[in-house]
């Protein structure tokens, strides 16, 4: 009988065997390693389709799978699962992004998990210490909650909805509908 761990990680395997198997297009490659940019197999213009391991620091134009590095930076969208310390997308990001700092250019569909979560527009959830959208359609959690527009529910010590007429500034709790 496997255990939750055991299980957890033939999971993220097996996850990782069929993104790595979807057909690559014209631009995409199937695996990258990243030592340090321009150090990686995959040159920086190039897609990436499968995993990308980026020990440092690796950059492509797009990332579409299992994303894990210290430094994970892509230069258009990323679709799927990063980790890592820092996590910069400058075209948008539909998934989960699970870094320590967050940083989406662009639109983000998904849930974002870090100390630092940023992005331009939120469909979805953010939960960290620090979270900060031009718009938020959805949720954010943590202690510092600010956005321009709010569709949604902000909770923690601070929330801040600057496009809202009434109580723009709230403690513990903030929404609008």
């Amino acid at each position: 009988m496997m255990t939750g761990t055991k299980l957890g990680l033939v999971a993220v395997l097996a996850a990782v065997v069929s993104l790595g198997a979807a057909p690559a297009g014209a631009g995409e490659k199937p695996i990258q390693i990243a030592l340090i940019d321009p150090v990686q197999i995959v040159n920086q213009d190039d897609s990436v389709r499968g995993l990308r391991l980026n020990l440092i620091y690796g950059n492509n134009a797009q990332m579409r799978g299992l994303d894990l590095g210290l430094v994970n930076r892509t230069s258009s969208l990323t679709k799927g699962f990063q980790h890592g310390l820092i996590g910069f997308s400058e075209g948008g990001f539909i998934g989960f992004q699970n870094n320590v700092v967050n940083v989406t250019e662009g639109p983000f569909e998904g849930l974002q998990a870090g100390g630092f979560n940023s992005a331009g527009r939120v469909d979805g959830f953010q939960w960290g210490l620090v979270n900060t959208t031009e718009s938020l359609s959805g949720f954010q959690l943590g202690f510092l909650n600010i956005t321009n527009h709010l569709d949604g529910l902000q909770i923690g010590l601070l929330n801040i909805a600057k496009g809202k007429d009434s109580f723009p500034v709230l403690p513990l709790v903030n929404w609008s509908f």
